[in-house]
């Protein structure tokens, strides 16, 4: 990347487990949030803030270069993190849902998003969710726009 270009790209990522089943139990859960923040870190362009979830699925905060194609590091890490996962622990331990959400947020915000992304048990647990953050897919986009009066 040239030093000839300011940036600052943050972005907020999620997606869920196949069938939204409760797979990323308290074992299988940091195993997976290990396998992604290892794949980040290799990966030129791009910085890990924040990462955590439920069972069902994931958030990240991090931050990228321009030249960084968001799908394509998000294939490499959905698809990456489940074949990794299922090295370890077998066939089928982990397969992630088709789509994923992406916000895009500005610096000032990342303690906030950090917050949210931090507390995410307690978040759905308390039915207190930030639906921006929540998206996943156009489906649900449309599914939700439609229940609006």
């Amino acid at each position: 990347m040239s030093s000839h270009v300011y940036h600052e790209i943050y972005l907020h990522l999620n997606w869920h487990v196949k069938d939204d089943k409760a797979l990323l139990t308290p074992e299988l859960e940091p195993i997976v949030h290990q396998i992604i923040t290892d794949r980040i870190h290799r990966t030129n362009g791009v910085w890990l803030h924040g990462i955590n979830g439920t069972e069902t699925h994931i958030h990240l905060a991090i931050n990228i270069e321009p030249q960084v194609c968001i799908s394509e590091l998000v294939k490499e890490l959905k698809g990456g993190s489940s074949f990794d996962t299922n090295q370890k622990k077998g066939p089928k331990t982990l397969e992630w849902q088709r789509g994923y959400g992406v916000v895009s947020f500005g610096m000032n915000n990342l303690p906030w998003v950090l917050e949210y992304i931090a507390n995410q048990k307690q978040h759905h647990t308390k039915g207190k969710v930030h639906d921006r953050l929540e998206k996943c897919d156009k489906d649900e986009e449309e599914e939700l726009s439609q229940k609006k009066p």
